[in-house]
């Protein structure tokens, strides 16, 4: 099992940058594949982005790619997700979550295991 907890959320102007940060908990944390979502009021979770296990391939929604990137620290138990030229249609809750990587697929809800508690994300125009 898995434990995780989200932080970097604020209020920031359209144009600006944030850094989530997901802190996992669990002697397995290098065997899961990480994903992060966010949800919207009034809308499904979507996805956002994803890494693999080593952190040498990341995935992203068409809608964030070239502006968000995905990292993480092996040795700090911890995934990142550095967001640039944020723009107000960005605000929502984002999750992180963690992923068995024998399974197929990565861009679903129902795919991930474990989640955090999310972390407020709102931009101003």
């Amino acid at each position: 099992q898995v434990q995780l907890v989200e932080s970097g959320g604020g209020l920031v102007q359209a144009g600006g940058s944030l850094r989530l940060s997901c802190a996992a908990s669990g002697r397995t944390f290098s065997s899961y594949a990480m994903g992060w979502f966010r949800q919207a009021p009034g809308k499904e979770r979507e996805f956002v982005g994803s890494i693999t296990r080593s952190g040498s391939i990341t995935a992203y929604a068409d809608s964030v790619k070239g502006r968000f990137t995905i990292s993480r620290d092996s040795a700090k138990n911890t995934v990142y997700l550095q967001m640039n030229s944020l723009k107000p249609e960005d605000t929502a809750v984002y999750y992180c979550a963690s992923r068995d990587p024998s399974r197929p697929g990565y861009e679903r809800v129902d795919q991930y295991d474990y989640w955090g508690q999310g972390t407020q994300v709102t931009v101003s125009s």
